[in-house]
């Protein structure tokens, strides 16, 4: 049997048996395991902060109206109804205002929060909250160290401190007409909460709802990072949540008016393209390496390259003189004046030493610089190395020849 064709067959058999031994291991250690994954939120889970309370309160049978707008022409209130306005209380305007304190009369139930800390507010009126008689600090009443721009701790029984109100808009009500039935706060730190009786019903007024948003991101690459994490689901804001909607929980239909929180593009390429563009920058960010100069000292720019054929003849003469060569330049410069004169001047070219000469001087007297010193010494080669005599016979030559 040929050699060559038994180490091709054992190769083989070495091959696969190589080949099933490493899918057998990796059967052997191969487990199965599942995973949830969360996609990016999309609808209105993405836009709306308050759908997961909805969500809570739809499994709680409690009847629930989530919007963007208050419009009360086409949602009208009943008495036992509650309004949550997630919104700055400053979108209000002064008619719908009017009527929510009127509704609040009859049994309703109004919450409203403070506007974003932010925000200068100046002298600029809050619907709702002025006609209670609250005073609302402003941006620049209190330093970053004092104590009413600290968190408020709510606790939970069994369960830590979480912390609430954070750099929020506190406010004052000592030019309320009435007094809180309940009040979250002092004098010297300002208040987070109250709730103010008005006629059959209330308006509770918070220094923010964030503990009742659905913050965060289902993003697998912040997922790591614990960004995903919603407020409402803190276990503590769940029963604050709970003790905010008391008065008429169950008993009317809970308004959920909430400003729709779009993304702009360049959040949603940021966190939910990251597969496609971080790949792309990496790329981008390499050819920059690439095409950028190493470091190290500045050079010249090297010269460009030059195309003339008269500068590669001069170069070319340049180079045969300097290494001792000029004689053949010479030579080849008096054979051009010869063939020329042998085509003007047959008989002038025929002759030779000063006969040749006077001819010429003859023929050039219009020209006092070719004496016949001058063309005596063209016609004559020179010694070597000397570079002035050279030049001169090679132009006296060239002059010459133009001449005839």
């Amino acid at each position: 049997m040929n050699r060559n064709l038994v180490f091709t067959i054992v190769g083989a058999v070495v091959l696969i048996a190589a080949l099933l031994l490493g899918v057998s291991l990796w059967r052997s250690n191969y487990v199965k395991v599942e995973e949830e994954v969360e996609e990016p939120r999309s609808g209105e889970a993405a836009s709306n902060p308050l759908y997961i309370l909805k969500l809570a309160l739809r499994n709680d049978k409690v009847k629930v109206d989530a919007r963007q707008r208050l419009a009360l022409a086409l949602h009208p209130l009943q008495p036992r109804d509650t309004v949550l306005i997630y919104r700055d209380p400053r979108t209000l305007s002064k008619a719908d205002a009017d009527a929510l304190l009127g509704w609040v009369e009859r049994g309703g139930h109004l919450i409203v929060r403070t506007p974003p800390l932010r925000d200068k507010l100046g002298e600029s009126p809050v619907p709702v909250l002025d006609t209670l008689g609250l005073t609302l600090l402003d941006a620049d009443d209190s330093s970053p160290q004092d104590q009413r721009n600290d968190c408020v701790g709510l606790y939970e029984r069994g369960l830590e401190q979480q912390s609430m109100f954070c750099n929020a808009r506190r406010f004052y009500y000592y030019n309320s007409d009435v007094e809180p039935d309940y009040a979250w706060g002092d004098e010297d730190e300002a208040y987070v909460y109250a709730r103010f009786p008005r006629g059959k019903g209330s308006v509770d007024v918070l220094a923010d709802m964030d503990f009742l948003s659905n913050r965060g991101n289902a993003n697998p690459l912040l997922s790591a990072f614990s960004f995903g994490t919603d407020e409402i689901a803190a276990p503590a804001n769940a029963a604050f949540a709970r003790q905010l909607l008391a008065p008429n929980y169950r008993a009317g239909t809970i308004h959920l008016i909430y400003a729709a929180e779009v993304p702009s593009l360049w959040k949603t390429l940021i966190f939910n393209s990251w597969m496609a563009w971080l790949p792309l920058l990496l790329w981008l960010l390499g050819w920059l390496w690439q095409r950028t100069q190493r470091f190290g000292p500045l050079r010249p720019a090297p010269a460009l390259e030059r195309r003339s054929l008269l500068e590669h003849i001069v170069a070319s003469g340049e180079h045969i003189y300097r290494y001792g060569y000029g004689a053949i330049l010479y030579e080849a410069a008096r054979r051009a004046f010869l063939l020329r004169l042998r085509r003007r001047d047959p008989y002038a070219a025929a002759q030779q030493g000063q006969e040749q000469v006077a001819l010429l001087v003859e023929r050039y007297k219009q020209d006092p610089t070719l004496g016949a010193a001058a063309i005596g010494d063209a016609l004559t080669q020179p010694l070597t190395r000397d570079h002035a005599a050279f030049r001169t016979r090679i132009a006296t030559l060239i002059r010459m020849r133009n001449r005839l």
